[in-house]
């Protein structure tokens, strides 16, 4: 299990690094706990790519917490992670996804990777049973029944929202959920483009974290990343 050549990883750890010798302040920024009674977790641009049947990454069932990482100096998100295990993380490895029916997709070639497109400038963790539940049936009226209702209550408008976690994030409940179903949305760091997912892995080679990689200092090109602090 070998962590991507190049990248300086920097999710959940907070404080300072340079940035081409100019000090960065990261914040780690705690977003609740996700729902995931399926153990099929879905990631996806919520506005362009989301479904009700979605590709999916196997994980335990459960509820677990939630994190994003910032870079504050810049105010743009760097990874957003799902917490699987209080376990350290000692290695990361590039994850596997399903297809809807459960097929897993072959292995990637060594210099490929699975991951998120983004096509509006966000994504999204969420339990696939729960988006195939409790999302309303047709999903050409997402838009004006869930992402922007022109009421506080719209996707759009809670990610706006400064409080109760700041603006570009959100915890929001499932439209037709009864059960606790939920949705965490974030801001893709850069905006659209193509974000992978990482595994992160403790000595025993269990499956403790879920992240995805923004890419945000990477995509600084020429710009190397210290840390200094922290």
């Amino acid at each position: 299990m070998v962590e991507p050549d190049g990248i300086t990883w920097r999710a959940l750890r907070p404080g300072t690094v340079s940035v081409d010798g100019e000090p960065h302040e990261i914040a780690v920024v705690d977003c609740g706990e996700l729902l995931l009674p399926s153990g099929r977790l879905v990631v996806a641009d919520p506005f362009a790519t989301l479904t009700r049947a979605n590709d999916y990454y196997a994980v335990p069932a459960g509820r677990y917490p939630v994190r994003v990482t910032l870079d504050e100096t810049m105010g743009r998100e760097m990874y957003l992670s799902l917490l699987l295990s209080s376990a350290p993380e000692v290695a990361r490895a590039p994850l596997v996804p399903c297809h809807p029916g459960g097929e897993l997709y072959p292995a990637p070639d060594a210099d490929d990777e699975y991951g998120v497109p983004v096509d509006t400038g966000v994504i999204c963790f969420v339990d696939d049973e729960a988006a195939r539940r409790v999302m309303p049936p047709d999903e050409t009226e997402w838009y004006e029944l869930v992402f922007d209702t022109d009421e506080d209550d719209g996707w759009f408008s809670q990610m706006d929202a400064a409080t109760p976690l700041r603006a570009g994030l959100a915890n929001v409940p499932l439209p037709l959920a009864t059960d606790g179903a939920n949705i965490i949305l974030c801001h893709s760091g850069w905006g659209d483009g193509f974000y992978p997912v990482i595994g992160g892995f403790d000595e025993s080679e269990k499956l403790v974290a879920v992240h995805v990689d923004l890419r945000l200092h990477e995509a600084l090109a020429g710009q190397e990343v210290d840390e200094t602090d922290g």
